[in-house]
């Protein structure tokens, strides 16, 4: 078997006696024996077979010493683990992230290949017109602290310090000496929030993954594919070149939440402006101390004076000038709304580029390409990619929103009721009204709260820079009603272009409708006027998989997509699709390589929309190294999607898929719909109440605050189940449909599995998730939490995922789950040993909690500590 690289080895175990060493000096050596004791039994556990009596007897043991530790040292040993889970993550991506652990350059692999199949100028064209948009969404499942991330950022880039050749004896020690004291500060500080975050709160993180970390990305990469490019391609790319657009739902994601008001998100806009010029003026600053050379184009001196013996400084110095007075607006307008704009902010990229060009094109004109190609142009590329506001903002709403104000205002208008209108009916006033050049939204009228924010909402986007914001995506979208009721109210805010409409179609009978709305939205002339060729569809993951089980909305989501993709042809629509996903497969989550290599042939044209949600952010986005590896794998995963992408399915896959799925479906739902027990199982197995005590983000973990399991939102599911090591919402449903498979048509099955990597991803991303369960964890949980006449249904879910498991392994002819893949199982298992400690408190002080109905501070915080640890443990929560 494989094992994992010693410099991974070395770095984990340094890190751990680092943390050992801060435990001894500042716990005392009693509480040192007792988690090195716990450890031990913890290991003697993660080693042995779950069937066997020497496992029997590890738990045994593991648990007798919990059972010792008095009330006081549960806390810091909770602490403990958990800030072992988080170091070993940061060795792991440190080493995974490295030029040690990656292949040689893939990239340059790729174009090499792809230029002898495809032509270099045919390749050279399809680099040009990439558009991967990243999409950053408010993070309800980052549980970790920014003061937190920021010190683990520091011993990340210690630990690469490390790895240089040449360091001195005195700096190794230096850097070490730096580890022990990050580790301290680490240790000292509350990993905890205390206050929940505001949407304002959630948008200021975004802005600093940006800062600190793509910033530098972005133009790097950029300037590595160009390097790539003329030497595989012959040719460099063009200045203002954007693979990459990064855009935000942080301070526009209103939907359930109603913490995000209008004036929120015209508050987060003027941020973003406020950022983007404080970061501009800092880069301008440096080019201007780069371009301090005296000859200039007659074009530049015309501008500045034909005796300047700096033109370049004097020019930038204007463009400064305006930043400034950008950035001085938009911090007083936040704190006052009617301040009135200068006549010399910046409201265009091209306002920015302008000045920057003229330099840049007068540098090559003398010859001075060398210093053109310096500063000056990641600067350019970073305009181009981040626009004036860092990361313009969607503005996401629930499509019964608009139906409510529609319906108020038809009511007012005597008109009739606008929501018992059928859909004909409905298509029939919003066209009229969309022609119309009459104004429909009356100066008064008794409208109700949550439709004048609707309302306040879309004059916001109106009054804003139209560069600033991005799209306008519909919850729940079931009709092409939606859509136009959106474009209508905002043609009558004030809303002068031509925003784009993203339908999200969320649900399996959403996603069965997708093609049938969007077909007959594509029909309509004054549509086709609107969208002038260009689509985004929204397909989501979370709620379909919530709503149909994984298996059967992972094959609606692939027919949706591959209607969808056949009708924008048919229509000449440019079609981009928007994926919604989350961090974990449950809602969708992967690596970026399995997910698009699976996508529908036709499906991506050089073009994707994608979220990229929660603690993911900070895993693929939260340092310049990992970013620029993140950036490198979308462009790659793109190139080969569009490229080579997968066969269509034969007509016995497709047969034998909708049987599968049908088959999941009803075990799926039979289970979470349909049995009695299933709602006050979940409640008291999982600690779904007790996880509102984390303070993870702005948005409330239901839809509705007096709804059942049915309104949570998919995030809390999946973090539940997550928390237990069940990990139920990435399998259940899964073992009927393999099951049908194996029994009516293992050669068409094995057949998918081999050849068809839409399948074979869902097969491996499968394995991971059941990978991750413990069965044993869950069983105590059950053992601990829950009646007894509830435990059936526990029995019954634990043997569906064991049965399960040796489906996989049968399918996959190996003895075991991950076999084939022994980094990531040896990955896991240095986690073990870690986790399980918390697991087992976690179940006792849920135990307590319930019984008593309270537990004391510290035991409560010893609790939420818990929670954060299990999720660093299985790398992800919702």
């Amino acid at each position: 078997m494989q094992k994992l690289p010693e410099t991974l080895r070395e770095n984990v175990r340094m890190l751990g006696d680092l943390l050992g060493e801060n435990l001894l000096e500042h716990q005392g050596p009693k509480l040192f024996r007792k988690v090195e004791e716990i450890r031990a039994f913890s290991k003697q556990l993660a080693k042995s077979d779950r069937s066997s009596d020497a496992h029997k007897e590890a738990v045994e043991s593991l648990l007798e010493s919990l059972s010792q530790v008095e009330d006081a040292d549960i806390l810091p040993i909770a602490r403990a683990f958990n800030q072992f889970l988080n170091l070993a993550n940061i060795a792991d991506q440190h080493y995974f992230y490295s030029s040690e652990a990656r292949e040689e350059d893939a990239l340059d692999e790729i174009l090499e290949n792809l230029a002898d199949a495809k032509g270099k100028d045919d390749l050279y064209k399809l680099v040009n017109e990439l558009n991967i948009e990243l999409v950053l969404t408010a993070h309800p499942t980052e549980v970790t602290r920014r003061t937190l991330i920021r010190k683990y950022e520091q011993v990340a880039k210690a630990l690469s310090d490390l790895r240089r050749n040449d360091l001195l004896d005195y700096e190794v020690a230096q850097i070490k000496e730096s580890l022990q004291r990050y580790i301290e500060e680490i240790w000292h500080t509350n990993e905890i929030r205390t206050t929940r975050p505001t949407a304002v709160d959630e948008a200021k993180w975004g802005f600093a993954v940006i800062e600190n970390s793509l910033w530098h990305a972005v133009p790097d990469f950029i300037r590595h594919l160009d390097s790539v490019c003329r030497r595989r391609l012959g040719k460099p790319l063009p200045l203002g070149i954007t693979p990459f657009r990064f855009y935000s739902w942080m301070g526009g994601d209103r939907d359930g939440n109603p913490n995000v008001t209008h004036k929120v998100t015209e508050q987060v806009l003027l941020m973003g402006r406020w950022r983007a010029a404080d970061l501009y003026i800092k880069d301008i600053n440096e080019v201007a101390g780069d371009l301090s050379m005296h000859a200039a184009s007659h074009e530049l001196l015309e501008l500045v004076g034909e005796d300047s013996a700096t033109p370049y400084r004097d020019l930038l110095h204007g463009l400064r000038n305006r930043l400034q007075a950008t950035l001085n607006w938009a911090e007083a307008r936040m704190n006052d709304p009617m301040l009135p704009e200068p006549a010399n902010i910046i409201h265009s990229r091209n306002e920015l580029l302008q000045p920057l060009m003229l330099c840049y094109e007068s540098l090559h004109e003398l010859g001075l390409s060398q210093i053109a190609n310096g500063s000056l142009t990641d600067l350019i590329r970073r305009i181009h990619a981040f626009g004036i506001n860092l990361v313009p903002l969607d503005i996401r709403q629930d499509g019964d929103r608009h139906v409510e104000l529609l319906d108020e205002l038809t009511i007012y208008l005597e008109l009739g009721s606008y929501r018992s209108w059928d859909e004909e009916k409905r298509q029939a006033f919003l066209l009229e009204q969309l022609e119309s050049k009459r104004p429909l939204l009356p100066e008064e009228w008794p409208v109700s709260e949550d439709s004048r924010e609707v309302i306040n909402t879309c004059r916001v986007i109106a009054a804003q820079p139209r560069e600033t914001l991005a799209h306008y995506v519909i919850s729940m979208a079931q009709q092409p009603s939606d859509v136009l009721a959106v474009a209508l109210l905002l043609k009558e805010c004030g809303v002068r272009w031509k925003m784009p409409i993203d339908p999200l179609f969320e649900t399996l009978d959403d996603l069965d409708r997708a093609p049938r709305v969007m077909n007959a939205l594509w029909q309509m002339h004054w549509y086709q006027r609107y969208i002038d060729g260009q689509q985004t569809v929204m397909i989501g993951y979370s709620d379909s998989a919530k709503d149909a089980g994984k298996f059967a909305a992972t094959w609606a989501q692939y027919k949706a997509q591959e209607k969808l993709v056949s009708l924008a042809d048919q229509h000449d629509v440019k079609l981009n699709l928007f994926h919604g996903r989350g961090g974990t497969v449950g809602r969708g989550g992967g690596p970026v390589e399995k997910a698009m290599a699976s996508q529908p042939p036709g499906s991506v044209k050089a073009r994707i929309r994608v979220t990229e949600q929660g603690e993911m952010i900070r895993y693929k986005f939260g340092m310049p190294r990992v970013a620029f590896a993140s950036l490198s794998n979308y462009v790659l995963a793109t190139l080969r999607a569009t490229e080579t992408p997968a066969p269509n399915p034969k007509p016995e896959w497709r047969e034998l898929m909708e049987n599968m799925a049908q088959a999941s479906l009803t075990a799926y739902r039979g289970v979470v719909r349909g049995h009695e027990s299933f709602v006050p199982y979940f409640r008291s197995l999982t600690p779904e109440q007790e996880l509102s005590k984390l303070a993870l983000g702005s948005r409330p973990p239901k839809r509705k605050a007096s709804g059942g399991v049915e309104s949570l939102r998919a995030i809390p599911w999946v973090f539940a189940w997550t928390q237990v090591r069940l990990n139920l919402p990435g399998w259940l449903g899964t073992r009927q449909a393999l099951e049908y498979g194996l029994q009516n048509e293992q050669d068409t099955l094995k057949d998918m599995q081999q050849n068809w990597p839409f399948f074979n991803s869902f097969i491996d991303l499968l394995e991971m998730v059941l990978g991750k369960a413990d069965t044993s964890i869950c069983a105590h949980y059950e053992e601990q939490l829950v009646d007894k006449d509830l435990r059936p249904l526990g029995e019954q879910l634990r043997g569906d995922l064991e049965a399960l498991a040796g489906l996989i392994n049968t399918m996959k002819e190996q003895p075991e789950l991950l076999e084939n893949t022994p980094l990531l199982q040896q990955s896991i298992n240095i986690r073990k040993p870690y986790m399980d400690p918390l697991n087992y408190l976690q179940a006792e002080l849920l135990k307590r909690e319930r019984k008593a109905g309270e537990i004391s501070p510290d035991l409560e915080r010893a609790l939420k500590v818990t929670m954060t640890g299990i999720a660093a443990g299985m790398r992800n929560t919702g």
